[in-house]
């Protein structure tokens, strides 16, 4: 049997990476200045209790195939992982303390995807005043690029995950696996025990 966990996650501003700063003056202009420090910290406690959620799980470190949101399937992988660990980010950090005992790394996604998800990105953060026919249009655009990608993260877990391992996907919020229902592998969702969590988004 193949078995998949889905960690929901939340990105810290090192996760964001060049966008971060666009994030939150954008964070400051909705919610408030002071805040963004508050949510820093509520990052900080997510992440902590991932890593204690993993743990619980007992996993046998040498059958578990890592999937993570954002990584591209590029052939170096692990560089980018090992970077953003050093740059701060718990997220990758957890990567390499699991690659160390063992664990497989996964590129997961499409480059050119998210490469016009980054575009998309920086277009939105330029051009924050649209007319409501641009604003529905960027929001039909965002949702299809976002199911392409996870059609894509699905198809890429299907093609590695091997019988007898388990797979650790990191996902965010809006991500969803519906893409997993026709295969044989077994989905749940980090700290739920039931494998209907299957394409339900994280928080």
């Amino acid at each position: 049997m193949r078995r998949l966990t889905h960690v929901p996650i939340i990105h810290s501003a090192v996760d964001l990476g060049s966008l971060s700063e666009s994030v939150k003056a954008h964070y400051a202009k909705a919610v408030g200045g002071g805040d963004w420090s508050q949510r820093e910290k509520a990052v900080t406690e997510i992440w902590k209790q991932i890593r204690k959620s993993i743990e619980a799980l007992h996993l046998d470190d040498q059958r578990v195939r890592i999937y993570q949101d954002g990584l591209p399937v590029c052939g170096f992988e692990e560089k980018i992982v090992r970077e953003l660990s050093e740059a701060g980010s718990y997220n990758h950090q957890l990567i390499v303390e699991l690659l160390a005992l063992g664990a497989t790394l996964e590129g997961t996604e499409d480059p050119r995807l998210l490469m016009e998800e980054y575009e998309m990105q920086k277009e939105c953060m330029a051009n924050q005043t649209i007319s409501d026919r641009a604003s529905e249009e960027r929001i039909r655009r965002a949702e299809h690029l976002l199911k392409a990608r996870d059609a894509f993260i699905a198809k890429r877990i299907d093609a590695t995950l091997r019988p007898g391992e388990t797979g650790l996907v990191f996902l965010g919020a809006l991500h969803r696996l519906d893409g997993l229902r026709s295969t044989d592998i077994q989905v749940v969702i980090l700290g739920e025990e039931s494998d209907e969590a299957i394409g339900r988004p994280g928080t």
